[in-house]
């Protein structure tokens, strides 16, 4: 459960990193929304790292078992980020990237 909630957060980050710009810096040059980005993917890797190593080194997670995990929480916190944040309408694609999503977990974690 520590690597999963460590994913999570570095998944915030992450999706703040790669696409809060479009929002908050759309109207600065664009090596502003880089330097900003690159500032936040910062602190994602600093969770997204201890957070592999420990899900593949304590055994909890094959290589593919923690690609496919942090897929799933991808798409798990861009939906509300896309929704509540960035003002996206809610589309039932999403529903059906869950569905695909949830055959990839059933495969790698059979």
């Amino acid at each position: 459960m520590r690597t999963v909630f460590l994913l999570i957060i570095s998944n915030i980050f992450m999706t703040f990193a790669w696409y809060a710009h479009l929002k908050n810096l759309h109207n600065r040059h664009w090596l502003v929304a880089v330097v900003v980005s690159w500032g936040i993917a910062f602190f994602e890797y600093l969770i997204q790292v201890p957070a592999n190593r420990i899900g593949f080194y304590n055994g909890s997670f094959s290589l593919a078992q923690l690609k496919i995990t942090q897929e799933v929480i991808t798409l798990a916190v861009f939906v509300p980020f896309a929704v509540l944040y960035m003002g996206a309408p809610l589309k039932l694609d999403y529903l059906w990237a869950g569905c695909c999503l949830a055959g990839a977990v059933y495969f790698v974690f059979r």
